[in-house]
């Protein structure tokens, strides 16, 4: 019995290898004709030998293509919210035009990965388990894997927020010293999209990104919104609200950005003051557990040993 059930489990395994390799070859051959094509449409030019494209891009395509086939079998019927996902993706840095199914299709992959590795794993080291533990463990498995891009997701999100946060102070000290200098509002975005390059590349393609739509022609309280759609940050939004109210009411720009800008050093400061407030909170279970065991066995552990060496000799007599 179990060595059929290793011989299905060692089948399944290469059915999906193959299933993968197959389409990873037919991406392949679709990108190879579609360059074809390509080049018998360029008439009148010289057909020269296309150069190798590089491994590592080629996989990375590939591999790409392979997820978003299996993203389109595995994209549940009643489809998200595309509003919500789009903020989902924009939240996280993702850009992409298929995003989502290549979400969904890293989630499929991963479950029936872990799926796979635990029954391999178990058959090999593990022959004697029961069938409804071995049920249960491989149930657990296909959903770890098929959660895990939600954490990655969630955790790319928190980061690129984090960069947005600490980052922002400065660019509002930018914006600051633009407008007090006479710039516009739509120029001293796009100063402070390029100055923020080297500082903070996430914040500054935030900024470049609301300057070319402001250049292609987008109504600023637009672009403003939109700003604090994709970041997803109640300071963000704070500024963009500010602003929009500023350019309605005809109020001075220069004078609201100094304002704003003294408050987030506050609320900076705040924040950092909230941070050390719950150190002393966070440091009280290692030092329970591990740091005043150590410090007991140190102190008293002569005393104990001298006590002992003492006692017993006496308490014998």
């Amino acid at each position: 019995m179990i060595d059929i059930l290793l011989l299905i489990a060692i089948l399944a395994f290469a059915g999906v290898l193959l299933f993968i390799l197959g389409i990873y070859l037919y991406a392949g051959h679709l990108q190879e004709r579609r360059g074809l094509v390509q080049r018998v449409k360029d008439a009148g030019e010289e057909i020269e030998e296309p150069e190798k494209p590089d491994l590592s891009q080629a996989i990375k395509g590939n591999l790409m293509k392979a997820l978003g086939a299996l993203g389109r079998l595995a994209k549940p019927l009643q489809e998200m919210d595309p509003t919500h996902a789009r903020k989902m993706f924009l939240r996280a840095g993702i850009r992409r035009e298929n995003a989502l199914v290549l979400f969904f299709g890293s989630k499929a992959f991963l479950a029936i990965l872990l799926l796979l590795l635990f029954a391999v794993v178990k058959f090999s080291f593990l022959p004697v388990m029961p069938h409804l533990h071995f049920t249960g463990l491989c149930i657990l498995a296909a959903l770890v894997g098929f959660y895990l891009p939600n954490l990655w997701l969630r955790i790319r999100t928190d980061q690129r927020k984090e960069k947005i946060l600490l980052g922002l102070p400065d660019a509002l000290d930018l914006m600051v010293v633009c407008s007090e200098a006479g710039v516009g509002l739509d120029a001293t975005i796009n100063r402070v999209g390029e100055e923020m390059r080297l500082n903070n590349k996430t914040l500054s393609d935030e900024f470049n990104l609301m300057s070319l739509e402001l250049q292609a022609g987008k109504p600023r309280r637009d672009a403003l919104k939109d700003l604090a759609t994709r970041t997803g940050l109640e300071d963000v939004t704070n500024l963009t609200s500010m602003l929009i109210q500023t350019e309605r009411f005809g109020t001075s720009i220069s004078q609201a950005l100094r304002v704003h800008s003294d408050s987030m050093r506050v609320k900076r400061s705040q924040r950092a003051e909230e941070v050390a407030a719950k150190l002393p909170v966070k440091l009280l279970f290692p030092l329970i557990f591990f740091i005043f065991p150590s410090l007991f066995v140190v102190i008293l552990g002569p005393a104990v040993i001298r006590i002992f060496r003492t006692l017993l000799p006496t308490l014998g007599q």
